[in-house]
């Protein structure tokens, strides 16, 4: 017959996490706004656009298609009638195929306190709710992803993730569909985790239980196990920060009963770090090493083509070296925590600046635990010079502040122990 899948529109649907019938929705819906009347896309349909049988969809789906998606027609793999289609991989996403309202929203996000408050939806409300609405509130959360990954957890971020959850709720007592209502308390759930996140990552913990009790709630009324998985992993690390190292252990193994876990290997592998780190401060060292190898073999058994959720998107080998480092210096074994340390250092892709300044602390926390307080020294002045022109996050001035005091324990008396103290403490103590 000819026919060539359309890898590109896969690639999309993937990505986003969507299912052929959920795609058809957001088609109908967009269509219903252009013409005052919902379209008659089938899941179907969807098919035959995915396995090539269609490969020019009419042109109200079309229009539809790239309002949905914030791409080109001809970027998501259709041909116009008349042109022969080529078989290729599909780029990746390119920062100019997000929709301007997207960008819009990143940049106001990145500014001011007052700037994040900009309302996520139209002033008018919705006739209908539906798919579209979940696409738009989903690329959101992506952007605040972004937002976290670039400065870090800070206050507009939290509240720019409330805003969006109140928006979510809002638009759900408006659903005309089950479905869609179990998919905004869901998102409902994954803002209010992000703003959780903001705050622990801030170290400002008073009000992250809070926020992650609230998501909890949701992620249960929307039937989510992938975001009460989140919800768990969140928990475990802000009970480790707390110190309460019994609740970080229940709370990653609340994480490892979740069928998210049980489908995905790379979930699997995040639950049992975490569990590892738990139990390393609690004084359970030998579980924690066994934690630790149930994350690497998980991790080894995982399909690295699978796009990861977007909360997830930070947990790869990187970061398992660094809960690895973590383990090891905990639990007395400062020499393979600082190859842990290395490891990290060396995966971690160049952009992820935060994570490069943590896995440096922990390096230098690793040395300076061997006796080589010169070296620990000069590699935790490192992190200054990584986040230069950039607010370092409560956790990882955290951690600093643990290096100083096993500095002041263990070589108060050197010269390179005061020079450090005079030279950083200003700089690492100030929010």
């Amino acid at each position: 017959m000819g026919e060539t899948r359309n890898e590109a529109l896969a690639a999309w649907i993937k990505a986003h996490h969507m299912s052929a019938e959920e795609l058809a929705d957001a088609v109908n819906d967009a269509i219903g706004d252009l013409t005052g009347k919902p379209g008659a896309t089938s899941e179907r349909t969807v098919f035959r656009w995915l396995s090539g049988e269609n490969q020019w969809p009419q042109a109200r789906q079309r229009t539809a298609l790239e309002i949905v998606t914030g791409r080109t027609i001809t970027a998501l793999g259709f041909v116009p009638r008349g042109k022969r289609k080529t078989v290729s991989t599909p780029p990746a996403p390119r920062p100019e195929d997000t929709s301007v309202h997207r960008r819009r929203f990143v940049g106001a996000a990145t500014g001011t306190a007052a700037a994040v408050a900009i309302p996520l939806a139209s002033p008018a409300t919705p006739s209908r709710v539906g798919t579209s609405d979940v696409i738009r509130l989903r690329d959101h959360i992506a952007n605040l992803v972004e937002l976290d990954a670039a400065r870090g957890g800070h206050t507009a971020l939290e509240r720019a993730a409330l805003a969006g959850a109140s928006e979510a709720l809002s638009l759900q007592k408006l659903s005309a569909t089950q479905r869609v209502r179990q998919r905004l308390f869901a998102i409902a759930s994954d803002f209010t985790a992000t703003a959780a996140w903001s705050l622990i990552d801030a170290g400002q913990l008073d009000n992250a239980g809070r926020h992650l009790d609230r998501a909890l709630t949701l992620a249960g009324m929307a039937q989510d196990s992938e975001m009460i998985m989140q919800v768990w992993n969140l928990r475990a690390m802000l009970a480790r920060q707390r110190g309460d190292y019994a609740e970080a252990v229940a709370a990653a193994q609340a994480a490892q009963a979740t069928t998210a876990v049980r489908r995905s290997p790379m979930h699997a592998s995040l639950a049992h770090a975490r569990t590892a780190v738990g139990l390393a401060h609690s004084g359970d060292h030998r579980a924690a090493l066994r934690s630790l190898g149930r994350a690497e073999d998980a991790m080894s058994k995982a399909d690295t083509a699978t796009p990861l959720p977007v909360w997830m998107t930070f947990y790869g080998p990187a970061e398992l070296h660094s809960i690895t480092a973590i383990v090891r210096d905990v639990i007395g074994h400062p020499a393979e925590a600082e190859a842990a340390s290395y490891r990290a250092l060396a995966a971690l892709p160049g952009a992820y600046r935060r994570n490069r300044a943590n896995a440096t602390v922990r390096l230098a926390l690793a040395q300076l635990h061997q006796g080589d307080v010169e070296q620990a020294c000069t590699t935790s002045g490192d992190v200054f010079q990584i986040m230069a022109g950039a607010p370092i996050p409560g956790r990882i001035r955290q951690t600093l502040g643990d290096f100083q005091r096993d500095l002041i324990t263990m070589a108060s008396s050197t010269h390179i122990a005061h020079e450090w103290m005079d030279r950083y403490r200003t700089e690492w103590s100030t929010p």
